[in-house]
């Protein structure tokens, strides 16, 4: 295995990593390609659409839509269920995995972030990172403009309030609002 592999292996395993490495950017350009062809595909393309998001992510289920434009890092780590709706300005730094159940619906400008930096400013300036993966279980609604920061896990048929940031774990079978995101509530 060679250096860049080592990184890329670190990074996935969610340990600090040589984020500086050129190979992490020549990968980076590449999903910009791919996802430069996304967004300039015509809307009504579902075809050519879909084609393109199951060449870029790790993993989808059946009757996903992504609505235009879709940013993300890699997309190799991101993984959807069944009926995923995501809607505009979705974007994901997928450093580590992000894995998205059934039945889920992403509103407007969310983004999910699993890339950290660290406080030390030698490190920061090194660009040294790790990253922290982030899951968000079946029959979930992620409301506009939400943040789920690293680390996250959301349980099964939860719902998040607009404008949320989520910086911890959220039960599943509950309704999460504010800055940072909180319990209000119990759904059915």
């Amino acid at each position: 295995m060679g250096k860049f592999e080592e990184e890329w292996e670190k990074m996935l395993r969610g340990e600090r990593y040589d984020a500086f490495m050129p190979e992490f950017y020549e990968r980076l350009v590449r999903t910009r390609e791919v996802l430069r062809e996304y967004n300039a595909t015509a809307p009504g393309d579902a075809e050519r659409l879909t084609a393109i998001l199951r060449g870029l992510l790790g993993s989808c289920g059946e009757h996903i839509v992504v609505n235009q434009p879709f940013r993300c890092d890699y997309g190799c780590n991101i993984h959807v269920g069944d009926g995923f709706v995501a809607n505009f300005n979705f974007t994901v730094l997928d450093e580590a995995e992000v894995r998205i159940g059934r039945r889920v619906l992403i509103g407007p400008n969310v983004s999910i972030y699993t890339a950290c930096h660290p406080l030390e400013r030698e490190a920061r300036d090194a660009f040294v990172e790790w990253a922290e993966p982030v899951t968000i279980g079946d029959s979930v609604w992620i409301g506009g403009g939400t943040t789920i920061l690293p680390g996250v896990t959301i349980g099964d048929n939860v719902v998040i309030g607009a404008g949320s940031v989520v910086t911890k774990d959220i039960p599943s079978n509950s309704l999460a609002v504010g800055n940072p995101a909180r319990v209000v509530r119990s759904i059915g």
